[in-house]
């Protein structure tokens, strides 16, 4: 005998959720990945073991096997040329490594019907043109600004939605209106093949879709990890999780 310990079989009872990092920033040896942390603890809360999983990846669609589910993060702006858009002052922090492994991510999921799908914010709009929709490039150009979906210096801030009583997220969230936290000042212009719109601001601007024929796919234009101490918000994560 050699003294090596025997090697543990792997436990197949964790609930191992996937999350979409941030595009690597910094440079030299400072060079990270990132995430905010709301993810995670609202992940660990209701009982998931979260794994970041950073951009770069060639064949993104591998990362799924070992997954009991997806959340595809916010972040910085797809690049408008993705989907046909044009040029925009107000757009931000545009990745081309994040764009290419969240994309192929995404379809991949949408292929995986086995693995649960939430998107957030920024992984609405990659959903929404994944599946051949286009976004407004500066909600305030196109909706005004009746309803504040980011404060002046990217801030968040609260508003309103309401929920089509038929859809599946009405039936998590057990409401048809409620407050959520914004961060955007991109959205749905054109909406997606497959995508059905679920939720709207008083404004019209589309706030949550879910895929008509992938058994759990829904995403959310706003940050339910900005909102760990709201039971309503965070049953998107249990029903995520024990889906």
């Amino acid at each position: 005998m050699n003294g090596a310990a025997p090697r543990r079989a792997p436990d197949t009872s964790l609930r191992l959720v996937g999350i979409s990092s941030y595009p690597r920033g910094g440079s030299g040896v400072r060079s990270a990945f990132s995430l905010p942390t709301g993810y995670v603890d609202a992940l660990r809360a209701v009982g998931a073991v979260p794994i970041v999983l950073p951009t770069g990846e060639r064949d993104p669609g591998r990362l799924l096997e070992p997954l009991a589910a997806l959340v595809v993060s916010g972040g910085g702006d797809v690049d408008p040329k993705v989907y046909g858009g044009g040029d925009h002052d107000m757009v931000y922090s545009v990745n081309e490594e994040r764009d290419a492994f969240e994309l192929g991510l995404t379809r991949a999921a949408l292929a995986d019907t086995r693995v649960p799908l939430l998107c957030i914010c920024r992984g609405l709009q990659v959903l929404n043109v994944v599946c051949g929709g286009t976004l407004h490039l500066h909600l305030p150009d196109a909706v005004g600004a009746a309803v504040e979906h980011r404060l002046p210096e990217r801030t968040p801030t609260a508003h309103a939605i309401r929920v089509d009583p038929d859809s599946r997220l009405a039936a998590i969230l057990g409401t048809t209106t409620c407050e959520v936290v914004s961060w955007h000042h991109q959205a749905i212009e054109r909406l997606g093949a497959g995508l059905r719109a679920v939720a709207w601001a008083d404004d019209g601007v589309i706030e949550a879709v879910e895929h008509v024929t992938h058994p759990w796919c829904i995403a959310v234009q706003w940050h339910p990890e900005m909102q760990l101490d709201d039971p309503v918000q965070q049953r998107l994560f249990a029903a995520l999780v024990g889906s």
